[in-house]
């Protein structure tokens, strides 16, 4: 349940008022739901124009690095960790924290590592680490329009999500985040679908191919088309040309066809880079709260050189990275404990969204699911 506004100066105190304002900006214009934001002791969301709600249980005298080294202490004097966990409500798929943990134990849990080399670029700007170098493997290109492709738990690129058996669902229940520069801002997605644009060209391009996930038009349902949002991916590096996306055209929530707003590019836009100067996002028609299907690409200019994959994703959770070389401890008990709903076949990846250093970042950690 997602109650009462966040006290900001307890939140700032915790994560540090700069990673605050960068998660905060980077969900400016955002249409979709509130995304959980993890590594937060209690239960926060990130809602659209930034605004935090939600369950805030820190931030009176400690920050998130006092509260690290201060358990240090205590295992170096006890050698074992005492647990207390908290009452939650929890999410369709167990019936209780003792349920979830019986499901845990019997083997429905998966952990998944990841170490990605990110880019370096401008402060604001955002990357996808579909394509960087590391675990999981580099992600390949979209498939050529007209039909695209909607990328599944084996699509290269993908963590290896193993599907539930016996009518399970599986959902995210904690990890740990790492980087070696500080503000960064790790999204957990679900890529649903991609294809790749002819950059030399100033044509429409059809698109035919749809998603596989996230197509309900039913607000209610956990499949609900709201919150999936189009980005243009960088595959290889552009030429210096400067370029507009003009009229594309998509599906919205409704199944109406609309168009997306001219937006911006980025000449010579760098390898795994988001090409627009605004966002992670590209922004919808006013009113729509998440796209069902692209149907059309356009660029203002041809742009002689470079590849760039248009890509629908679903967004899971932001996993910050406040302090350099400092582990975020992403625990699903004592940070946001929503259990948000993880589909078969999800083809999970990371945005490096809003980045608040230039400096090209090593991203490493775990996250771990659980079915039940």
């Amino acid at each position: 349940m997602i109650s009462g506004h966040v006290h900001s100066q307890r939140l700032e105190r915790w994560l540090g008022s700069a990673q605050v304002e960068k998660v905060s900006s980077a969900m400016k214009g955002w249409y979709g739901p509130p995304i959980a934001l993890h590594g937060v002791p209690g239960a926060v969301w990130v809602c659209k124009d930034g605004d935090f709600t939600g369950d805030l249980r820190a931030g009176w005298e400690m920050s998130a690095l006092d509260r690290a080294q201060d358990w240090l202490r205590r295992l170096n004097r006890a050698m074992r960790v005492v647990s207390n966990p908290r009452r939650a409500v929890l999410n369709a798929g167990f019936t209780s924290l003792s349920d979830l943990i019986a499901e845990a134990t019997a083997g429905k849990k998966q952990d998944f590592y990841y170490n990605k080399t990110g880019v370096a670029g401008a402060i604001a700007s955002s990357n996808s680490l579909w394509g960087a170098a590391g675990t999981p493997s580099l992600g390949a290109a979209g498939s050529a329009a007209p039909g695209g492709r909607a990328p599944v738990n084996t699509t290269a690129g993908a963590f290896a999500l193993v599907n539930p058996s016996g009518g399970d669902t599986t959902h995210f229940v904690g990890g740990q985040a790492f980087s070696t520069v500080a503000l960064r801002n790790l999204l957990l997605c679900d890529r649903i679908f991609d294809v790749a644009k002819t950059m030399a060209s100033i044509g429409t391009e059809a698109v035919s191919g749809v998603p596989t996930r996230y197509q309900s038009q039913t607000s209610t349902n956990a499949d609900y088309i709201g919150g999936n949002f189009l980005f243009p991916e960088v595959q290889t590096v552009l030429a210096n040309t400067g370029h507009n996306w003009t009229t594309c055209l998509y599906t919205d929530q409704g199944g109406a066809s609309s168009t997306l707003p001219s937006a911006a590019g980025i000449a010579a836009c760098a390898a795994q880079r988001i090409d627009y100067l605004g966002s992670w996002f590209l922004p919808l028609e006013a009113g729509d709260v998440g796209i069902g299907a692209l149907t059309q690409m356009q660029c203002s200019a041809s742009v002689a050189t470079g590849a760039i994959n248009f890509v629908i994703a679903h967004p899971i959770a932001w996993l910050p990275c406040p302090i350099a070389n400092f582990m975020t401890i992403v625990d699903g008990i004592n940070t946001a404990f929503n259990l948000t709903r993880i589909f078969d076949s999800a083809a999970l990846f990371f945005l490096d969204a809003n980045i608040g250093t230039a400096s090209a970042p090593t991203l490493s950690g775990s996250f771990s699911v659980c079915a039940g």
